[in-house]
């Protein structure tokens, strides 16, 4: 007679959805860490892995699905059109003041109506500039997701803000606000400045017309009618508010933040402080204002609120904004100068991209002499011609851009600017392909585009080949010694110590990291051939999805595009590529050469010490920050953008910023770049 113990098969499926609901738990922390607490304990490749693993268990046991899951970002059909959403209490605008005077006034209506005799305290945040949503969450589950609109009524957008890792799916039960029933919580979708610059450079090298700016490229994101799109555009959120909360309560604005970073929701708490009077609160709009340019995202001023929740309520709304808050705004990083020229440049899809060389200007504490014009439409648009004297206007670190023509100090004889209809390079023709907002050199031969093709595949984030700058480049191409990527490997030291300024170590030195760029990951492999509409978030894509280069070459259409995140254009554009019998050879001469794809380059090969920590960089420091970051993943380490408890050392350069004095408060190790160096093992 068979025995009553439990079927096994019922214990395996258990353990299974014990694992499950552990890798959920282990990814939604590291979700946490990033993106709220900025202070990541694994690398990219590493949380890869584990999304991986569950991706793959969720297939296999459909059954333990859940909507919440970190694997059920991407909506798999795009709207025909938004739905409403209605705001149950309302989305109010906020008043913008400029001067002193103006906020001195706010403060002295405040404290008449709360009838205070000393100083009112209040909070003081930075204003991202940013698209204003609500996030609805019921019993700890995102339900909706909708744009403010009028502020009564606003689009749908909930399938695309899925889309957003910076947004749980499930709130976590922590702190003073886990036991609301019902909360909405309020603030901005916003793209860092990174993530913005990169885009652009791939719309422009793809035709495509370039953002003007952070948020609106950011606007443009949440309101793609197909979530797919908005999944590849690194959106990001931070909260600074609340509409409805049932259940639980806060008494102040500073603990209402505090109480939504324990839910796991993002708020930038690091820069906001708490200012008893109107003194202190200048005093930090004035520190927010020195150190806009050094965030990694845009702000456009500061946001003045009443810290008691309870007066807030006593103070009450207008008609479109409240009583108890003020937008502080900063002025714009503008200023004017002369257009010497117009110049044409062609990037390595052939695209013709004009830039305006201008009389140099310091614009927000740099020196900037050139500006993006974009394309042609955008030149006929604003009538940007060459003589003109424009107000430019730069965004952080992006590169400056015209934003108005001063017409009337214009010449007489000024024309209008045409990009030519020929190549400036090679002198072939350059067409405006029906669609396309660029024109494009059609000669897939062209030195511009061959050039830029290997600076791309030479680039850091792709084979990182170290020491192939761009003379090299040209003296490669110009001379004939490269006519595509593959035959970088196969260059020699006798070839090169013919090169101008190549001495016999400089060329053993650059063979020795051609040598070393053959290890490398099959997603920056991929990245690196320069297939249209495919970066590097695109290439982890379909590597994580299809494994290695060889397979993904062999999808059709239909099943690349089965992946979240891969649109239709995307998946033509790598089937295309696979298809060309010259790309296929030159796939082939890289691995007949040693390249060895697959290899994962960013683990290190033994324990440093930095091996598990967070290093955070402050000030000016000899080299860039994207390089610097990769030497500490390189050391198994991690970058963090602010200093917090978590972090391990701050690296403070020439003129620190507030980062040192953050660092000393709270006893985080400052080292020098000297010391950083040292560290790594970096001469």
């Amino acid at each position: 007679m068979m025995g009553l113990g439990k079927d096994p098969q019922t214990d395996r499926l258990e353990e299974i959805h014990a694992e499950i609901e552990r890798l959920r738990s282990l990814i939604r922390r590291h979700d946490y860490l990033y993106y709220v607490m900025d202070a990541p304990e694994i690398s990219d490749r590493e949380y890869d892995k584990l999304f991986k693993e569950l991706e793959q268990l969720e297939n296999y046991y459909p059954e333990f699905l859940t909507p919440d899951s970190p694997t059920q970002r991407v909506g798999g059909v795009a709207l025909e059109r938004f739905d409403q959403v209605t705001h149950v209490t309302p989305m109010l605008s906020l008043s913008n003041i400029f001067e002193v005077g103006e906020l001195i006034d706010f403060d002295s209506r405040v404290r008449k109506l709360l009838g205070a005799t000393g100083p009112a305290p209040y909070v003081v945040e930075p204003k991202l500039d940013g698209v204003a949503i609500e996030l609805v969450y019921q019993d700890g589950f995102l339900v909706s997701g909708g744009t403010r609109g009028d502020g009564t009524v606003g689009e749908d957008v909930t399938a695309n803000i899925r889309t957003i890792r910076a947004i749980p799916l499930s709130l976590m039960a922590n702190g003073q606000l886990s036991s609301a029933s019902l909360i909405d919580i309020r603030g901005e979708i916003f793209m860092a400045r990174s993530d913005f610059d990169t885009l652009n450079k791939e719309r422009d090298e793809i035709g495509q017309p370039s953002f003007a700016n952070p948020r609106n490229a950011a606007a443009g994101s949440i309101r793609q009618l197909d979530p797919a799109i908005t999944a590849q555009r690194r959106l990001r959120f931070l909260a600074h508010g609340v509409g409805r909360i049932e259940g639980a309560s806060v008494n102040t604005q500073l603990e209402l933040l505090q109480g939504l970073i324990e839910l796991g929701i993002p708020a930038n708490l690091e820069h906001t402080k708490l200012c008893e009077g109107v003194d202190a609160v200048l005093l930090h709009y004035n520190t927010l204002n020195q150190v806009r340019s050094q965030l990694p995202f845009e702000i456009d001023g500061s946001v003045i609120k009443v810290n008691s929740l309870d007066w807030q309520a006593q103070l009450g709304t207008k008609s479109r904004s409240p009583r108890w808050a003020v937008a502080y705004k900063f002025e714009p990083m503008q200023a004017e100068t002369r257009i010497i020229r117009i110049e044409v440049g062609v990037g390595r899809t052939g695209t013709l991209t004009p830039v305006a060389i201008m009389e140099p200007v310091n614009v927000g504490g740099v020196n900037v002499s050139r500006a993006t014009l974009h394309n042609q439409d955008e030149i006929d648009r604003k009538d940007i011609r060459e003589g003109d004297v424009v107000v430019i206007q730069r965004a952080g670190d992006v590169i400056p851009e015209v934003v108005k023509v001063r017409s009337e100090c214009r010449d007489s004889y000024s024309q209008p600017y045409q990009i030519p209809d020929h190549c400036p390079v090679c002198g072939s023709d350059a067409v405006r392909l029906q669609g396309q907002a660029a024109k494009r050199c059609l000669n897939s031969s062209c030195p511009a585009r061959l050039k830029e093709t290997i600076k791309h595949f030479a680039s850091r984030d792709a084979m990182d080949i170290e020491g192939l700058g761009d003379k090299l480049v040209e003296q490669f191409v110009d001379k004939g010694l490269v006519r595509d990527p593959a035959d970088i490997y196969y260059l020699e030291v006798e070839t090169l110590v013919s090169l101008e300024r190549m001495a016999k170590k400089s060329a053993t030195n650059l063979i020795n990291a051609i040598q070393k760029s053959k290890k490398v990951s099959s997603d920056r492999f991929l990245f690196s051939l320069g297939i249209p509409l495919v970066g590097a978030t695109v290439a982890r894509l379909l590597v994580q999805s299809f494994g290695d280069v060889d397979s993904i070459s062999k999808k059709d259409t239909s099943k690349l595009s089965e992946i979240p995140g891969i649109g239709p254009e995307v998946a033509q554009s790598v089937v295309k590529f696979f298809s060309g019998p010259k790309n296929i050879e030159m796939i082939q001469r890289l691995l007949s050469a040693g390249v060895s794809p697959g290899a994962d380059a960013s683990t290190p090969d033994a324990t440093t010490p930095l091996t598990g920590k967070t290093v955070v960089f402050t000030g000016s420091i000899s080299i860039s920050r994207s390089e610097a970051k990769k030497m500490v993943e390189a050391a198994g380490g991690s970058v963090g953008s602010s200093v917090t408890t978590k972090t391990d050392f701050l690296v403070a350069g020439e003129d620190p910023g507030s980062k040192l004095d953050k660092a000393r408060e709270i006893g985080v190790k400052v080292i020098s770049e000297d010391e950083f160096k040292t560290l790594i093992g970096v001469s």
